[in-house]
């Protein structure tokens, strides 16, 4: 990778500027033209390096629903059980794991009763029970990869607090959001696009998403890395049995952890499923993952009287929300 290219990486996976001419700016900072960095972005999206770039929505600010589901898919039936799930817009990502729940995807929903409904549609079409784990508490989201000049990668934690409080989106951010769902257009005023898309002028696209971000709506505008593609091939989702009294301490220091990406408390589903804290955590191999998560077990102690690790086997869906028009 070109030293361009890993520096936009290493500087924009968030930051990236809410103004007339945004390209313009982060081509001075980065010493290079709007031209060139526009086609080294297209460059890094074509490669597979960058999943997508434009803005990260959260469905839960907006009023909707976002949750977390699984379920057991017979080995033969699998790959038709996940077309099933995959065919639904409102599914944003779908992972294959090594368990007996061995597909987990995320529902992301403009309602609470669309997510039901999404959910009932699944059993439905698959015959097979949809179990339902929503976030009851968020002790870290966020993961920033820095690439050095070997192009060896790690991770640290995403600057800044993160954002909270959420707002009712109407018609016009709807339409904004629809607009940019899949990411910004690589032309030198993208915002400009968006206001035509959506009947406004530059500046009430401007401000529209200025205040998304700063209300949580818009996590952060920016570059989203393809960390499979960049090196951290293996990531284990790592379940934990955490006495409930302790876990809002315990969560949050699971969560500081430079290696965790997701950090949430998530209800029980007894006998099935004892865990209530989940921790996603990211490696170069499996070997590196497992060692990070033997650190977790030191740090919760007794405090957890069991834990497994769910390791990605296949990327079945990767898009994430989207707002059906």
């Amino acid at each position: 990778m070109d030293e361009l290219s890993r520096n936009f990486i290493n500087r924009y996976q968030g930051g990236f500027p809410i103004e007339e001419q945004p390209f313009a700016r982060v081509a001075a900072d980065l010493g290079c033209d709007s031209a060139s960095l526009m086609s080294m972005i297209r460059e890094l999206l074509d490669d597979g390096e960058l999943s997508r770039f434009g803005p990260l929505y959260d469905a839960s600010s907006m009023g909707g629903s976002l949750t977390l589901a699984a379920m057991s898919v017979p080995q033969d039936r699998f790959d038709e059980v996940a077309g099933q799930v995959n065919e639904m817009p409102e599914v944003a990502h779908n992972y294959q794991r090594e368990h007996e729940f061995n597909m987990w995807f995320v529902i992301a929903t403009e309602t609470p009763e669309l997510l039901q409904q999404t959910i009932t549609r699944i059993e439905q079409a698959s015959n097979l029970p949809v179990y339902n784990f929503p976030k009851l508490q968020t002790f870290y989201l966020g993961l920033w990869l820095m690439l050095d000049e070997e192009d060896q990668i790690t991770t640290q934690p995403i600057p800044g607090p993160l954002k909270q409080g959420g707002m009712i989106i109407d018609e016009l951010d709807r339409c904004i959001v629809q607009a940019t769902q899949e990411g910004l257009a690589l032309q030198t005023a993208p915002y400009t696009e968006v206001a035509g898309t959506c009947g406004c002028d530059t500046q009430t696209v401007i401000q529209r998403m200025q205040r998304m971000l700063d209300r949580g709506v818009i996590r952060r505008i920016g570059a989203i890395p393809n960390h499979y593609r960049l090196g951290l091939r293996s990531n284990g989702m790592s379940v934990w049995n955490v006495d409930d009294a302790k876990l809002p301490v315990l969560g949050a220091r699971v969560g500081r952890l430079e290696f965790v990406s997701h950090c949430y408390e998530r209800p029980r589903h007894l006998p099935l499923w004892p865990y209530n804290l989940f921790a996603m955590v990211h490696g170069h191999d499996r070997d590196e993952v497992i060692a990070k998560v033997d650190q977790i077990s030191d740090l919760l102690g007794t405090s957890s009287k069991q834990h497994e690790v769910l390791f990605s086997t296949r990327i079945l869906k990767k898009t994430g929300l989207r707002l059906v028009a």
